[in-house]
């Protein structure tokens, strides 16, 4: 997976986007991002989703090695695996919102243009 070194570069970089690539997931790594660490018990209020959901999507996180996790006694603690993470989301959220900036501008513009007759 992630550490063949016979896998090019690019498809490695692939892999971690597959990561990223689920609401669910962004939305846990948001939460590891402004905590040092949160339980399994801690996420599942957050996405408020069942239990084996959760469980699928973190196991996607750690087979990509965006978490890692820590078990003391009967619970299991997440943590970013690198705090490169957070300051990924963070540009991922400054892009999104220039993204959105220029597509509420182009809707804008947009309803300047003249009308198009129907013809019959």
């Amino acid at each position: 997976m992630l550490s063949d070194p016979n896998r090019p570069l690019y498809e490695v970089k692939a892999g971690l986007f597959k990561g990223l690539a689920h609401p669910i997931r962004i939305r846990i790594l948001e939460v590891l991002s402004a905590a040092p660490e949160a339980s399994v018990s801690e996420l599942l209020d957050v996405v408020d989703l069942e239990a084996s959901h959760v469980s699928q999507h973190l196991a996607v996180l750690r087979r990509n090695r965006l978490v890692v996790s820590e078990r003391r006694g009967s619970l299991v603690y997440y943590r970013l695996a690198y705090p490169q993470v957070a300051d990924l989301l963070r540009v991922a959220r400054t892009l999104l919102g220039e993204i959105l900036q220029t597509t509420q501008q182009q809707l804008t513009e947009r309803e300047g243009l003249p009308e198009i007759p129907v013809r019959a």
